[in-house]
């Protein structure tokens, strides 16, 4: 029984690694030579477009879903308890704490490929700001839950079990990788998530994490990252339509200041004083 988390594993996520390759040929690509620039990015709002992005997120959902019915349907949670034995009988991790690093090394491949001329879909500073709204979504969700759930840890060393942290970030950055470099080969796709699973499997066999902590923690994981995705483009263009207008008003006020001037000056003519009043439009 030793392998049975691994197939346990390999069975739950295939099917999202699978989705994600599919889905990455319908995602929005932000095509942008200069982020400068704005008449570059296109955000296609066809209804096919945006059901396809909300069936996107389905699966995570799922993940989720199962994470939290853990606390409520009892066969779930002697599941937990069943995996955890196994773990525990048949450990094949290694002591050292392996998924400290595996969890950012799909994120750090994207920039290392990036900088030997492997270019993802999008731009340095596009795909960065992603990335930062896609952990600031991920980080706020996680520690707001660990701290309201207070579930127990295996090796019980504190009460903030549900959900995974590590797993989290791991499929964040999975997700990452995939939807930036998934368009170029799906080996790339399938290398990001054979970090993230190979994380959440560390994180049971070293009894941090219930089986359930890792799969909910998987869910906002990929959650996460895909939502940033989603909701990028439109930040984006509405942040430069914004400033787009001010733009707009300066040059408008400008143009007036230039366009109507008047001036009021005194004259003499015949022996008399007088105001001369001139006015341009």
């Amino acid at each position: 029984m030793k392998f049975f988390i691994y197939i346990l594993f390999i069975l739950s996520f295939t099917s999202i690694n699978v989705f994600a390759q599919t889905g990455n040929k319908d995602t929005t690509r932000i095509n942008i030579v200069d982020t400068l620039k704005k008449d570059l990015l296109t955000v296609p709002d066809t209804v096919q477009h945006l059901r396809s992005k909300f069936a996107s997120l389905i699966p995570p959902a799922a993940l989720i879903s199962y994470g939290v019915a853990s606390f409520y349907v009892r066969p779930l949670r002697r599941l937990d308890h069943y995996v955890y034995k196994e773990a525990n009988e048949h450990n094949i991790a290694t002591r050292a704490s392996l998924e400290d690093y595996f969890q950012n090394a799909p994120v750090i491949l994207v920039y290392g490929l990036n900088l030997v001329g492997v270019h993802g879909k999008n731009t340095f500073i596009d795909r960065t700001l992603i990335f930062v709204m896609s952990q600031g979504m991920l980080q706020l969700t996680l520690n707001t839950i660990k701290h309201s759930t207070q579930r127990l840890r295996p090796n019980e060393g504190d009460r903030l079990s549900f959900p995974s942290g590590h797993t989290g970030n791991a499929f964040a950055g999975a997700e990452f990788m995939a939807q930036e470099l998934g368009g170029v080969s799906p080996y790339y796709s399938a290398l990001g998530y054979a970090f993230a699973t190979t994380t959440g499997v560390f994180r049971i066999y070293h009894q941090d994490h219930w089986l359930s902590d890792v799969i909910a923690g998987a869910g906002f994981g990929i959650l996460a990252t895909k939502g940033a995705y989603l909701l990028y483009p439109y930040l984006r263009n509405a942040l430069f339509k914004a400033k787009e207008n001010e733009k707009t008003k300066a040059s408008e006020i400008k143009r007036k200041e230039k366009t109507n001037s008047s001036l009021l000056m005194p004259s003499y003519q015949n022996g008399a004083l007088g105001l001369t009043f001139v006015a341009s439009f």
